[in-house]
């Protein structure tokens, strides 16, 4: 009996296109992208288009203290990024049907963590000891804790990666070996990550922003447009999810993560971390490039991304790369929470079988690779493959398949 096999059995989404998993689905069903002119962000760089969660830290902590029993917690001082995650986190399990008494361990990814708050008042923190309890939340690690002490009890491991890019894909590949090794029952992985001026600006020195909303895979892109988000899946056996009487989403059937260490930021010309990355995730899939029917890219819109992905697309794939498209035309870059929000993405083109389309593409690369502009599959989508690399050459591959029943 194959019970040993990793399900997906729940997950829970924010982002620019919606504050729910629903409101994502819909979004993408109908080419609604959540890119716009910055509203929440305190910035003076409002020349570049942003991909915004639709709701301001109040709001945010007004609709996680209905979702949450009392625990005293002062949602006024989280961070955004740990609001966010608490409220994706907490439909994740909501929908995975998770009790209290169902031990989970939790992976949160994120680099920028709670500076959105330090970045407000550390300059007065000195001055003002109210300021202080913000300065506690700044550390990456800091907004996970913030986020499980909103689930008492529900927990009995919580840790953060903090890979860059590749961070919120890499607590799914953490998480299934979690799951493999006995060291838990349940998992709940993810990644949540807020836009900050720091954020903003150190991509800004970069030179990679788009002033005009992104065009992955576009012959005339000029960069990335920055999002916010989070996303967790619930992750068990697929034994353990049905003893609970739980039908999986869809089943995670490979994975696969290598590190190229090619340059700070740049990707390869050859692509090689991200061909590495794939062909593992084949591999752990036991898999066949052709049983590939889309791959979610990495795709954020830049020169260099965009024609290194390309490369490893046709080094794994050859003469015939699958259909393919960045959903980050509709999210932006959502940075370290990115990894798990297309996976979820992933399992809603799964489930209701369509094709996230490429949105603002026109014109081919000179590679000759065109994404998806149409979302009706000309096969039935199986196995869908999903990317996410991250600053260093830390890049990262998973493979999620169609949940079609218990295998004798």
């Amino acid at each position: 009996m194959k019970d040993n096999r990793i399900v997906i059995t729940g997950m829970g989404v924010m982002s620019a296109i919606g504050n729910n998993a629903g409101e994502c689905l819909d979004a993408l069903r109908h080419g609604r992208t959540g890119i716009g002119p910055m509203r929440y962000l305190d910035s003076v760089h409002h020349e570049f288009p942003v991909g915004e969660v639709k709701l301001t830290c109040e709001h945010m902590a007004t609709r996680l203290a209905a979702l949450i029993p009392a625990t005293g917690i002062d949602l006024g001082s989280y961070p955004r990024t740990s609001l966010m995650g608490a409220i994706a986190a907490s439909e994740a399990m909501r929908s995975a049907k998770l009790s209290t008494t169902d031990k989970a361990a939790l992976l949160s990814g994120t680099t920028v963590g709670g500076m959105d708050k330090s970045e407000r008042y550390f300059a007065d923190a000195h001055h003002n000891p109210e300021h202080s309890k913000y300065i506690a939340t700044h550390s990456c690690g800091a907004s996970t804790e913030a986020i499980a002490q909103c689930f008492p009890g529900q927990f009995h491991l919580a840790t953060t990666i903090s890979t860059a890019c590749s961070s919120a894909l890499n607590t799914i590949i953490v998480g299934a070996e979690l799951l493999k090794s006995g060291r838990a029952s349940v998992v709940v992985a993810g990644g949540s990550e807020s836009l900050t001026r720091f954020h903003l600006n150190g991509f800004k020195s970069l030179m990679i922003l788009d002033h005009e909303p992104c065009r992955p895979f576009d012959a005339t892109r000029a960069g990335l447009n920055l999002g916010e988000g989070a996303a967790y899946l619930v992750l068990e056996t697929e034994s353990h999810a049905l003893a609970r009487g739980i039908e999986p989403l869809a089943v995670l059937s490979g994975t696969g993560n290598r590190c190229d260490a090619f340059h700070q930021t740049a990707s390869s010309d050859n692509g090689e971390g991200a061909y590495q990355a794939m062909s593992r995730a084949l591999a752990t899939a036991g898999l066949e490039p052709a049983d590939i029917d889309y791959v979610n890219a990495h795709g954020t819109g830049t020169p260099n991304n965009d024609a290194s992905e390309c490369e490893a697309l046709k080094r794994v794939f050859g003469t015939s790369v699958p259909p393919f498209s960045s959903t980050k035309s509709f999210t932006g870059h959502t940075t370290s929470a990115s990894g798990s929000i297309e996976a979820a993405f992933c399992v809603m083109a799964l489930r209701h079988q369509f094709l996230p389309v490429n949105l603002n593409w026109h014109a081919p690369m000179d590679n000759g690779l065109k994404p998806v502009v149409d979302m009706e599959p000309s096969r039935e989508i199986v196995n869908v493959q999903c990317n996410a690399f991250g600053f260093g050459g830390n890049d990262s591959s998973i493979i999620i398949s169609k949940y079609q029943g218990h295998e004798q």
